[in-house]
């Protein structure tokens, strides 16, 4: 699949804030800028996000509220139009029913014809991280809610008795894959991802951002005639008409 297609709207789905940036920044930037129409929606506001043993448990809605301007910045930064918080309680996160239902009702308000979201199976990177349990919840959550849940018409029925027809985005973009079949060049948007994953000051040191985004997006783009790239595999939920033919 060529790596210069720009979908004309897009939803990021995702556990919580910053995961976003770590992992697509590039990719939503770049799309932004050829005119697509980003929704990125963030289940959990990462209140839940610290070790300092200052704090205890009243702290996590100050640490909420935190989390979400940092995010709200960082997708002023990458050019995302709308931002959903569905505040779940981070670290406890399920991909239940509930979960997958609004998720669905998301997507079928605003009827994004791409949809980006984490591997489901993703359990280990190599030996030094452990994948979160959240973002495997999410990313379990939004794909069934891509498929089939968006595009079933009697899917969660009383969504339909609230207006919310069916639709069926035409691709998913799953990051965080050993499987991968797509690479998008971020070479020309690495700058404009680094900024973005800077605004989330809480969590990660301003000053190692750079060398860690470039580092990984160089090990992406390895062998692929890029020098930034972030990858994915691409499942075609929905062929265009010229795809047919």
């Amino acid at each position: 699949m060529s790596n210069e297609y720009i979908p004309k709207r897009s939803m990021s789905i995702h556990a919580h804030p910053d995961d976003q940036e770590f992992s697509i920044g590039g990719t939503l930037a770049k799309w932004a800028q050829q005119g697509c129409e980003i929704i990125s929606v963030v289940i959990t506001s990462g209140d839940s996000g610290s070790n300092d043993p200052e704090y205890d448990a009243s702290y996590k809605p100050i640490l909420a509220e935190l989390r979400e301007k940092e995010q709200l910045a960082a997708n002023d930064v990458l050019g995302v139009k709308e931002t959903v918080f569905l505040r779940y309680p981070d670290g406890e996160l399920e991909p239940t029913i509930e979960l997958r239902k609004e998720l669905t009702r998301l997507i079928r308000k605003f009827k994004p014809d791409t949809v980006l979201a984490g591997n489901p199976e993703a359990w280990f990177y190599g030996n030094e991280y452990l994948n979160h349990p959240d973002h495997r919840a999410a990313a379990q959550a939004a794909c069934e809610a891509t498929f089939p849940s968006a595009g079933s018409r009697l899917m969660f029925a009383d969504l339909l008795s609230a207006g919310y027809e069916p639709h069926d985005p035409k691709r998913l973009y799953i990051h965080g894959t050993e499987k991968a079949d797509t690479w998008v060049d971020i070479t020309e948007t690495i700058d404009v991802k680094i900024k973005a994953l800077q605004q989330h000051a809480s969590q990660v040191p301003a000053d190692e951002v750079r060398k860690w985004m470039t580092e990984w997006a160089e090990e992406e783009a390895k062998d692929k005639e890029m020098k930034y790239a972030e990858s994915y595999k691409v499942m075609i939920i929905k062929k265009d008409e010229e795809e047919k033919t």
